[in-house]
C-alpha cells in the first residue's frame, strides 16, 4: 500500500509500518496543524473528496456513539453481551478526531487557533468555578445532592 506516496504495510496491531526506503515515524507527536494537513492529504489521495458537512456530522454522531458504548460498558453500569467484542476506545476517539478534523478543514477552521481561543475562554469563565464547586471536592455531598442516601 502507499500512504502519502510512501509504501507501507500494517503490523499485527494494525499500525502502519513504513519501508526503510520511505521513512515515516508514526510514533512522533503530531500538532493540530499537522493533523489537519495529514487528513486533508489523506482525503485528497485516498478518500477521493470530503463528504458533505451533513454526512460528516452524521459520521461524527455515529463515532461519538461508539465511544459512548465503550465507556458505558467499561465505566458505567452496562455490560457487554457474551458474544460482543469490546471496542477499542483509542481507535474510536481517533475516529472522532478524524471526522472533527474533516469538518474543521471543510469549514476553514484552524483548530490550533480555535483550541487556544477556546482554552482562554474557559480559563476566563471558569477561573474559580470548579475550585468553588463542592461536588468536585466532597464525594459524600455529591451523593446527597442527587437525592441518594
Amino acid at each position: 500500500m502507499v500512504f502519502f506516496e510512501r509504501e507501507f504495510t500494517l503490523n499485527d496491531d494494525g499500525v502502519p509500518s513504513v519501508s526503510e526506503d520511505h521513512p515515516c515515524d508514526f510514533d512522533q507527536p503530531v500538532t493540530l496543524q499537522q493533523a489537519q494537513e495529514d487528513v486533508d492529504q489523506w482525503i485528497k489521495t485516498i478518500g477521493v473528496r470530503y463528504f458533505d458537512e451533513m454526512t460528516n456530522l452524521a459520521q461524527l454522531v455515529e463515532e461519538v456513539g461508539e465511544v459512548a458504548r465503550i465507556i458505558s460498558r467499561t465505566c458505567g453500569e452496562q455490560s457487554y453481551r457474551k458474544d460482543q467484542v469490546p471496542g477499542n476506545l483509542g481507535d474510536e476517539l481517533a475516529d472522532v478526531l478524524f471526522v472533527t478534523i474533516c469538518l474543521a478543514n471543510q469549514s476553514g477552521v484552524d483548530l490550533t487557533q480555535a483550541f487556544h481561543r477556546n482554552l482562554a475562554k474557559k480559563t476566563r469563565r471558569d477561573v474559580t468555578r470548579h475550585q468553588d464547586n463542592f461536588k468536585l471536592h466532597d464525594q459524600s455531598k455529591n451523593s446527597s445532592a442527587l437525592g441518594e442516601k
